[in-house]
């Protein structure tokens, strides 16, 4: 076995490759899923002419994961879910940051309803400048933050834990200020990145297909994913993860340490 093209090769996209039951993402025995709808495998009906949103956490990505890599996930996610209403009121009364439910690795997917106006919040995008790393109290009432709020509170809760910060995804139907918002999304996750340690981006804008019409027969049900869509993303996910582990082998070596003292 030539291990220099299985972890180093350089030609190696991150979507190349689907990990088989979750590939190198499965050395997290706990996974905490931040997020919206998506994250919370929310299906779409329609009757008697009104839609309907149903959140159906097995359906969701995280928990495809879970069944597949032989880890705990959490749902740390709703429908129509903001990081400001998540950071000011949604975790604390879920008690999602109670230590009890503490991960090894966090992977973080919100902005579509904070910056799109679609449920009628349009908050300031901001900057990484928004942040103050010594007190997140401190922070600048912006979706950037309120986004590394959440970032550092987690971090007191498991220093050591790695994050994974998801982008939107391109698609066909995009308009011109749409496709703006999400690449402006899209460079202040990698700005996150670089400001926070133990901090990686999952950019499914610059990898994943485009959600063009063909893909949204297959994967979609009406406004949002299907339980085939669901599972999908489950994979690119975990491939993604996967692939950063890979190609970042000294950044993970001691992950079995995370949530202990026995850290060097």
């Amino acid at each position: 076995m030539d291990l220099t093209k299985f972890m180093t090769n350089k030609n190696e996209k991150p979507l190349d490759n689907i990990a088989i039951n979750g590939g190198f993402t499965s050395i997290f025995r706990t996974i905490g899923c931040i997020g919206d709808s998506l994250s919370s495998g929310e299906l779409e009906s329609f009757e008697m002419g009104h839609k309907n949103y149903h959140d159906y956490y097995e359906y969701s990505w995280g928990q495809f994961i879970a069944r597949d890599a032989g880890c705990k996930v959490y749902n740390f996610s709703r429908g129509g879910m903001s990081a400001r209403e998540y950071l000011e009121g949604f975790a604390d009364e879920k008690d999602f940051f109670n230590p009890d439910y503490r991960c090894q690795a966090y992977i973080m997917a919100l902005g579509v309803n904070d910056v799109t106006g679609i449920l009628g919040n349009s908050y300031e995008l901001g900057t990484v400048d928004d942040i103050n790393i010594q007190n997140y109290a401190l922070n600048k009432p912006t979706f950037a933050g309120w986004y590394g709020a959440i970032i550092s509170k987690y971090k007191e809760i498991q220093p050591h834990a790695k994050f994974f910060l998801m982008t939107l995804p391109r698609e066909s139907s995009d308009d011109d200020n749409w496709r703006s918002l999400k690449i402006q999304h899209r460079e202040l996750l990698h700005s996150f990145a670089e400001k926070y340690d133990n901090t990686y981006v999952l950019d499914l804008f610059e990898y994943a297909p485009e959600y063009d019409e063909k893909f949204k027969e297959n994967f979609y049900l009406r406004g949002h994913m299907n339980p085939q869509g669901y599972l999908l993303t489950a994979k690119m996910t975990a491939a993604y993860i996967d692939y950063i582990i890979r190609h970042n082998m000294r950044d993970f070596k001691e992950s079995g340490f995370i949530g202990t003292d026995l850290h060097e």
